[in-house]
Protein backbone atom coordinates (compact mmCIF):
# COMPACT_ATOMS: atom_id res chain seq x y z
CA UNK A 1 0.00 0.00 0.00
CA UNK A 2 1.44 3.42 -0.95
CA UNK A 3 2.14 5.84 1.87
CA UNK A 4 0.44 9.18 1.89
CA UNK A 5 2.43 12.28 1.94
CA UNK A 6 2.64 14.62 4.94
CA UNK A 7 0.46 17.16 3.09
CA UNK A 8 -2.43 14.72 2.90
CA UNK A 9 -2.26 14.06 6.66
CA UNK A 10 -2.27 17.75 7.35
CA UNK A 11 -5.42 18.30 5.25
CA UNK A 12 -7.23 15.47 7.08
CA UNK A 13 -6.36 17.03 10.43
CA UNK A 14 -7.69 20.41 9.27
CA UNK A 15 -10.98 18.86 8.06
CA UNK A 16 -11.37 16.96 11.35
CA UNK A 17 -10.69 20.11 13.36
CA UNK A 18 -13.28 22.13 11.35
CA UNK A 19 -15.83 19.34 11.91
CA UNK A 20 -15.26 19.46 15.68
CA UNK A 21 -15.66 23.28 15.69
CA UNK A 22 -18.95 23.09 13.76
CA UNK A 23 -20.33 20.40 16.14
CA UNK A 24 -19.48 22.55 19.16
CA UNK A 25 -21.18 25.55 17.50
CA UNK A 26 -24.39 23.62 16.79
CA UNK A 27 -24.61 22.39 20.37
CA UNK A 28 -24.11 25.95 21.70
CA UNK A 29 -26.88 27.45 19.50
CA UNK A 30 -29.29 24.67 20.57
CA UNK A 31 -28.70 25.37 24.25
CA UNK A 32 -29.25 29.15 23.71
CA UNK A 33 -32.57 28.54 21.94
CA UNK A 34 -33.87 26.37 24.79
CA UNK A 35 -32.94 28.98 27.42
CA UNK A 36 -34.05 32.24 25.77
CA UNK A 37 -37.16 31.01 23.79
CA UNK A 38 -37.01 33.84 21.22
CA UNK A 39 -40.44 32.91 19.73
CA UNK A 40 -42.33 33.88 22.88
CA UNK A 41 -44.45 37.06 22.57
CA UNK A 42 -42.20 39.63 24.07
CA UNK A 43 -44.85 42.42 23.61
CA UNK A 44 -47.54 40.71 25.64
CA UNK A 45 -48.10 42.58 28.92
CA UNK A 46 -49.13 41.08 32.21
CA UNK A 47 -52.71 39.81 32.52
CA UNK A 48 -55.11 42.42 33.93
CA UNK A 49 -55.66 42.17 37.64
CA UNK A 50 -59.02 42.31 39.36
CA UNK A 51 -58.23 45.77 40.73
CA UNK A 52 -57.66 47.15 37.24
CA UNK A 53 -60.98 45.75 36.07
CA UNK A 54 -62.81 47.31 38.98
CA UNK A 55 -61.27 50.73 38.38
CA UNK A 56 -62.52 50.74 34.79
CA UNK A 57 -66.15 50.42 35.91
CA UNK A 58 -67.95 53.83 35.87
CA UNK A 59 -69.01 55.06 39.28
CA UNK A 60 -72.70 55.69 39.84
CA UNK A 61 -71.96 58.47 42.35
CA UNK A 62 -72.27 62.00 40.79
CA UNK A 63 -69.03 63.92 40.56
CA UNK A 64 -68.46 66.73 43.03
CA UNK A 65 -70.08 70.02 41.94
CA UNK A 66 -72.78 68.41 39.80
CA UNK A 67 -76.49 68.42 40.55
CA UNK A 68 -78.99 65.76 39.68
CA UNK A 69 -82.20 67.11 38.02
CA UNK A 70 -85.14 67.21 40.35
CA UNK A 71 -88.11 65.13 39.18
CA UNK A 72 -91.22 67.08 38.27
CA UNK A 73 -93.96 66.30 40.77
CA UNK A 74 -96.89 64.61 39.13
CA UNK A 75 -100.25 66.31 39.14
CA UNK A 76 -98.81 69.86 39.11
CA UNK A 77 -99.40 70.73 35.44
CA UNK A 78 -100.60 74.25 34.72
CA UNK A 79 -104.40 74.15 34.63
CA UNK A 80 -106.02 75.03 31.33
CA UNK A 81 -107.83 78.35 31.08
CA UNK A 82 -111.56 77.71 30.78
CA UNK A 83 -114.29 79.69 29.06
CA UNK A 84 -115.77 82.61 30.98
CA UNK A 85 -118.93 81.93 32.98
CA UNK A 86 -121.95 84.26 33.08
CA UNK A 87 -121.62 84.78 36.84
CA UNK A 88 -118.11 86.22 36.41
CA UNK A 89 -118.66 88.50 33.41
CA UNK A 90 -120.05 92.02 33.42
CA UNK A 91 -120.78 93.76 30.10
CA UNK A 92 -121.65 97.42 29.64
CA UNK A 93 -122.20 99.76 26.71
CA UNK A 94 -119.86 102.76 26.46
CA UNK A 95 -120.41 105.91 24.39
CA UNK A 96 -117.98 108.72 23.63
CA UNK A 97 -120.51 111.26 24.89
CA UNK A 98 -123.87 111.51 26.65
CA UNK A 99 -125.31 114.21 24.39
CA UNK A 100 -124.82 114.69 20.65
CA UNK A 101 -125.37 117.86 18.71
CA UNK A 102 -127.15 117.76 15.36
CA UNK A 103 -125.12 115.89 12.77
CA UNK A 104 -122.72 114.32 15.28
CA UNK A 105 -122.67 110.51 15.17
CA UNK A 106 -122.33 108.47 18.39
CA UNK A 107 -119.28 106.21 18.74
CA UNK A 108 -120.07 103.11 20.76
CA UNK A 109 -117.75 100.67 22.57
CA UNK A 110 -117.94 97.71 24.95
CA UNK A 111 -116.68 97.44 28.53
CA UNK A 112 -115.94 93.90 29.64
CA UNK A 113 -115.09 92.93 33.24
CA UNK A 114 -114.00 89.60 34.70
CA UNK A 115 -115.23 89.61 38.31
CA UNK A 116 -114.05 86.04 38.89
CA UNK A 117 -110.94 84.83 40.71
CA UNK A 118 -109.39 83.10 37.69
CA UNK A 119 -108.53 84.02 34.12
CA UNK A 120 -110.99 82.91 31.45
CA UNK A 121 -111.39 82.97 27.68
CA UNK A 122 -114.05 84.71 25.63
CA UNK A 123 -114.73 85.32 21.94
CA UNK A 124 -114.47 89.10 21.52
CA UNK A 125 -114.64 89.09 17.73
CA UNK A 126 -117.16 91.12 15.76
CA UNK A 127 -119.14 87.91 15.16
CA UNK A 128 -120.28 87.95 18.78
CA UNK A 129 -120.78 91.73 19.19
CA UNK A 130 -124.25 93.20 18.96
CA UNK A 131 -125.21 96.84 19.63
CA UNK A 132 -128.91 97.58 19.82
CA UNK A 133 -130.33 101.12 20.01
CA UNK A 134 -133.92 101.60 21.05
CA UNK A 135 -136.30 104.43 21.82
CA UNK A 136 -138.76 102.96 24.27
CA UNK A 137 -139.96 99.69 22.74
CA UNK A 138 -138.97 100.81 19.23
CA UNK A 139 -135.69 99.27 18.02
CA UNK A 140 -134.02 101.83 15.78
CA UNK A 141 -130.71 100.29 14.96
CA UNK A 142 -128.86 96.96 15.31
CA UNK A 143 -125.15 96.66 14.45
CA UNK A 144 -125.51 93.20 12.91
CA UNK A 145 -128.17 94.21 10.35
CA UNK A 146 -125.60 95.45 7.86
CA UNK A 147 -122.39 94.00 9.29
CA UNK A 148 -119.65 93.06 6.81
CA UNK A 149 -116.99 90.37 7.20
CA UNK A 150 -117.56 89.46 10.87
CA UNK A 151 -114.75 87.52 12.54
CA UNK A 152 -114.02 85.61 15.73
CA UNK A 153 -111.15 86.31 18.14
CA UNK A 154 -110.63 84.30 21.31
CA UNK A 155 -109.04 86.38 24.08
CA UNK A 156 -108.00 85.69 27.67
CA UNK A 157 -109.61 87.99 30.20
CA UNK A 158 -107.51 88.25 33.35
CA UNK A 159 -109.23 87.88 36.69
CA UNK A 160 -110.36 91.16 38.25
CA UNK A 161 -109.69 93.28 35.17
CA UNK A 162 -111.82 95.50 32.91
CA UNK A 163 -111.10 96.03 29.21
CA UNK A 164 -112.75 98.26 26.62
CA UNK A 165 -112.96 97.64 22.89
CA UNK A 166 -110.52 99.77 20.89
CA UNK A 167 -112.36 100.30 17.63
CA UNK A 168 -115.74 101.97 18.23
CA UNK A 169 -118.88 101.16 16.27
CA UNK A 170 -120.50 104.26 14.73
CA UNK A 171 -124.26 104.80 14.60
CA UNK A 172 -125.15 106.91 11.63
CA UNK A 173 -128.41 108.05 13.35
CA UNK A 174 -130.64 106.12 10.94
CA UNK A 175 -133.05 103.22 11.24
CA UNK A 176 -131.41 99.94 10.19
CA UNK A 177 -132.76 96.77 8.60
CA UNK A 178 -131.24 94.03 6.49
CA UNK A 179 -133.35 95.19 3.54
CA UNK A 180 -132.10 98.80 3.53
CA UNK A 181 -128.34 98.40 3.98
CA UNK A 182 -127.54 99.91 0.58
CA UNK A 183 -130.28 102.56 0.68
CA UNK A 184 -129.20 106.20 0.82
CA UNK A 185 -132.47 107.58 2.19
CA UNK A 186 -132.98 105.51 5.32
CA UNK A 187 -135.18 107.06 7.98
CA UNK A 188 -133.22 109.36 10.26
CA UNK A 189 -133.64 109.28 14.02
CA UNK A 190 -135.38 112.34 15.49
CA UNK A 191 -133.22 114.77 17.48
CA UNK A 192 -134.24 117.74 19.57
CA UNK A 193 -133.15 116.02 22.79
CA UNK A 194 -134.69 112.64 21.99
CA UNK A 195 -133.55 109.84 24.31
CA UNK A 196 -132.13 106.56 23.09
CA UNK A 197 -130.81 103.56 24.98
CA UNK A 198 -127.84 101.44 23.93
CA UNK A 199 -127.72 97.74 24.82
CA UNK A 200 -124.71 95.57 24.00
CA UNK A 201 -123.78 91.89 24.06
CA UNK A 202 -120.50 90.10 23.41
CA UNK A 203 -119.43 86.48 23.57
CA UNK A 204 -122.97 85.48 24.50
CA UNK A 205 -123.12 87.86 27.48
CA UNK A 206 -125.56 90.80 27.45
CA UNK A 207 -125.32 94.03 29.41
CA UNK A 208 -127.68 94.12 32.38
CA UNK A 209 -128.34 97.83 31.95
CA UNK A 210 -128.47 100.19 28.97
CA UNK A 211 -126.53 103.36 28.25
CA UNK A 212 -128.70 106.44 27.66
CA UNK A 213 -127.72 109.02 25.02
CA UNK A 214 -129.50 112.19 23.85
CA UNK A 215 -129.65 113.36 20.23
CA UNK A 216 -130.12 117.00 19.21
Amino acid sequence: MPRHSAAVYRRRRVVLLIGLILAVAVIGVSVWLLVTRPWANADAGPAPTSSATASSTPSSTPAAGTESPEPTPSGEATPAIVACAAKDIEVAAVSDADTYAAGVTPQLSISLTNKGATDCTIDVGSTTQVFTISSGADVWWRSTDCQENPSSMIATLAAGTTVTSKDPVIWDRTRSSVETCAAENRQRAPGGGASYHVEVSIGGFTSLTTKQILLY
